[in-house]
Formats: structure tokens, C-alpha cells, sequence
């Protein structure tokens, strides 16, 4: 669960490189008494020790998806062992001399204790019983709310669609009309299948037309921008509340990321923060588009969800 709660912080690999990987092992290991921390390698005599495999793990997780379990280990001893080897080099070149390194250090240093503190904040709120109770208290409130299982057929030209809805509809097979005739690339060889969905999964125009239609009945051509629909509706029902199982986790994402947003304002709202510059100042209105808000730290910015294009 900790790799969850972190992934909107992470660490760059290029802490390893500037030293300051000890600063985020000392916060994993937080009062856990220490596991001896073996070398596993060693890099023209510098020691990879098993704690630096554990960070890199964390650092990288996303890039070892794709490796096999059996050579996960020996992927990150030659990671790490690649990142030491690049650091040596840049310190023979003096790179840490650069005006800017001790700044840069003391980014990421401010970066990685932040990182810790919002995993802190995030794992204090996601428990298990914080979960069941919201759960409980709001989705099994859910509004009950239709949805349908409907197939489509896709074609380019509005009159290909009055022929293929006059032929579906004096009762031709739809799942061989769809395969003949389909341009939806994802549905057409399954019968122009589009699973189950809401109202509000799908483009309006669709939306409009499939919710008029009760089971076994077909449309007429619908026009959207993604060219012209046959809609037939399968089956019409209520959506059945999701089971704590099938949600939990993104019940313990919201948590997560409530409490840290949370914090985070408190912060912000106990603090003194001067800005010596000047913020631009207003757009005037000639119809320019308005500057985007801030990114908040610790909040993963979410826009609103587009609607569906039926498959």
C-alpha cells in the first residue's frame, strides 16, 4: 500500500547521484529498528548497500512492471550501479562545483521532506475502518441511476446508416450488420458490443437516442462527431450500488489525497509567504484566455471527465 500513497510525490533518480538517498531511507525507516544493511556491490570500490536498492524500487517502480520477478533484483543492482557510475564521473568533472549544485541539493532535499511528511499525513487517514465508513456513508447513498447495454453500428455517411437501421430493423442479424458495416474499430468485431454504461459515459447525441429506446428496439441514425450511429438497446437497468471490494482502493486514493491537500492548506493558512514580485497583472477583456490556477502540491490536478465516445 506505501507505493501507492507515494506515487504522487516521488523522489527524481537523481537524488541517488547528489547523496541524499540516506535522508528518505531515514523516514522508511522510521521507528523500525534498523535491518543490517548489506553490500550487495560495489562500484570501483564504492558500496551499493541493500538500502539503495529499496529506494531505487521505489524511485523506479513503474519501469519494472515490465521485468520479470526472477530478474527484478539484478535490474536494480545494475541501475543503481549505472547511477553511481554516472556520479563518479560527473564529480571527476567537478560538476558539483556549478554555482547552482548546492541550491538544487537543497530542492530536493525540501522535495523528499516533503514527499515524507505526505505519505505520513496520507497514512494516518487511510485505514481500514476510514475506508468502510466512507464507503458507508457515501457510496451506498448513491441515487440510483440507469444504465444500459446497447450495441452500435458506426458508419461515415448518413445514407449507409438509413440503409443498415432499415435492414437491422426488418430484422437482420445487428451483430453481422455491425461486422459488415462498423467503422468503430473496438466494437465492431464483438457485434458493436459497448457493455454496460450511464448516461453520462457516452457522447449527448448518443446518450439522447439510447435512453429513449427500451430493450430489443433499434434507432434511427444518430448523428455525433464521430459520424452516424444504429443504436440497439440489449438490456435496461438499474446500476447496482459497487461492492466495497470493487472500490476500495480508490476510496483509500481519495483519502489519501484529501489528507494531504488538506494539510497542506493548513499550512498555507498558519504561514507568512511574502511575494516580493509583483503577479502580472489582470488579462484585460479582449476574450484572451485567463492564466491556468497554480498546481497544488499534493493534488492531483483533475479536470473535468470528457464524455465517452461509444466504442
Amino acid at each position: 500500500m506505501r507505493s501507492a500513497k507515494r506515487r504522487i510525490w516521488g523522489a527524481g533518480c537523481v537524488l541517488g547521484a547528489l547523496g541524499l538517498a540516506g535522508v528518505s531511507a531515514a523516514a522508511l525507516a522510521q521507528n523500525a529498528p534498523a535491518p543490517p544493511d548489506k553490500v550487495v556491490a560495489t562500484v570501483n570500490g564504492a558500496p551499493i548497500k541493500e538500502s539503495d536498492l529499496t529506494i531505487a524500487e521505489q524511485d523506479i517502480g513503474s519501469q519494472l512492471q515490465s521485468v520479470p520477478e526472477a530478474s527484478k533484483r539484478d535490474y536494480l543492482i545494475r541501475f543503481v550501479a549505472d547511477l553511481k557510475l554516472g556520479a563518479q564521473a560527473a564529480e571527476q568533472a567537478k560538476l558539483q562545483d556549478a554555482p547552482d549544485f548546492a541550491q538544487r541539493v537543497e530542492y530536493f532535499r525540501d522535495k523528499i521532506l516533503l514527499d515524507d511528511l505526505m505519505f505520513k499525513e496520507g497514512a494516518k487517514a487511510d485505514t481500514p475502518e476510514a475506508r468502510k465508513k466512507l464507503y458507508d456513508d457515501t457510496v451506498t447513498k448513491l441515487p440510483p441511476e440507469t444504465e444500459l447495454h446497447a450495441r452500435h453500428i458506426l458508419v461515415e455517411d448518413e445514407a449507409t446508416a438509413k440503409q443498415v437501421a432499415e435492414r437491422a430493423k426488418k430484422g437482420e442479424d445487428f451483430l453481422a450488420l455491425s461486422k459488415e458495416f462498423s467503422k468503430d474499430p473496438g466494437s465492431a468485431a464483438d457485434g458493436g458490443d459497448l457493455g454496460w454504461f450511464t448516461k453520462d459515459k457516452m457522447v449527448k447525441e448518443f446518450s439522447d437516442a439510447a435512453f429513449k429506446l427500451e430493450p430489443g428496439q433499434i434507432s434511427e441514425p444518430v448523428k455525433s462527431q464521430f459520424g452516424w450511429h444504429i443504436i440497439k438497446v440489449e438490456e435496461k437497468r438499474t446500476k447496482p450500488i459497487p461492492q466495497f471490494a470493487e472500490v476500495q482502493d480508490q476510496i483509500g486514493n481519495y483519502l489519501v489525497q484529501r489528507a494531504q491537500q488538506t494539510m497542506l492548506l493548513s499550512l498555507r493558512e498558519k504561514a507568512k509567504i511574502v511575494q516580493l514580485e509583483k503577479p502580472p497583472a489582470p488579462a484585460q477583456p479582449d476574450g484572451s484566455a485567463k492564466a491556468p490556477a497554480p498546481a497544488q502540491p499534493g493534488a492531483s490536478a483533475t479536470a473535468p471527465a470528457p464524455a465517452t465516445a461509444p466504442k
